[in-house]
């Protein structure tokens, strides 16, 4: 299972299509990240201003049609997440029948994340 953190008025923006968020036109790929405590960095590093609720989107990687590649973070990786760490690249829109869940993001009172759950 990989994951992908997204505003969850963009997901639902469009149920009826495959999942295509700006990254995928602007780079060429969408980014996810390879388990929940590198998301939850990813969200404190780059989502803390997003819109909420803000979601993680669980997707089995073997129901995507795109093509997958695990890559290093350039130019690095968040802080909090080790140099190693290789994050999943989809070059494609994300397939909804690959998403197996759909998690919140709780958020602590200072506005970090700091946990994934079920929607309330």
């Amino acid at each position: 299972m990989i994951y992908h953190a997204v505003p969850l008025a963009d997901w639902s923006a469009d149920p009826d299509s495959p999942y295509a968020p700006a990254s995928l036109e602007e780079e060429g790929f969408v980014h996810c990240s390879p388990d929940e405590p590198t998301t939850l960095a990813v969200v404190n590093a780059f989502y803390r201003e997003a819109p909420r609720p803000l979601v993680a989107l669980v997707i089995d990687e073997a129901r995507l049609t795109s093509r997958v590649e695990a890559e290093a973070a350039v130019p690095a990786p968040p802080p909090g997440v080790p140099g190693d760490t290789l994050f999943p690249h989809v070059f494609g829109p994300l397939d909804r029948a690959a998403v197996v869940r759909v998690l919140e993001v709780r958020w602590d009172a200072e506005g970090r994340a700091t946990g994934l759950g079920e929607r309330r």
